[in-house]
């Protein structure tokens, strides 16, 4: 369902769920869609919240991405999870960044996050005119 400010948040939540545990699970929108017999496009869509999944489809879903309906409704989180932080997860390569994260040795990682905020704070040595 559309609102008049856009797709549900329920809907974008539950897509952006889907989103994460696809990517987790290392499986394609195209191989998603084949075998739930449905085309690219529309698991796009389900992805990000502007087609509603039906409890059927949603079932099949989970069965796929070897997950529970509950865990793609939000029902099995501890405390409601941060739509934020499921959005930055369904960032493309957010996943894979993670992975080599959680691979590096500590002094890697601090390097890592080094970079990381370097790349995207403001840059105080800036020359201001």
């Amino acid at each position: 369902m559309i609102t008049p400010t856009g797709p549900d948040p329920i809907d974008v939540a539950v897509g952006t769920r889907i989103r994460v545990q696809r990517r987790h699970m290392k499986i394609s929108q195209d191989e998603l869609a084949q075998v739930l017999g449905l085309t690219f496009q529309q698991v796009q869509k389900y992805e990000r919240g502007t087609n509603r999944v039906s409890a059927s489809m949603l079932v099949r879903i989970a069965a796929k991405l070897q997950t529970t309906v509950g865990s793609l409704v939000g029902e099995d989180v501890v405390a409601e999870q941060d739509v934020a932080m499921l959005t930055a997860l369904s960032t493309p390569g957010a996943i894979d960044l993670l992975r080599a994260y959680g691979q590096a040795t500590p002094k890697a990682r601090k390097a890592i996050l080094n970079v990381a905020k370097a790349l995207v704070e403001p840059d105080d040595t800036a020359d201001v005119a």
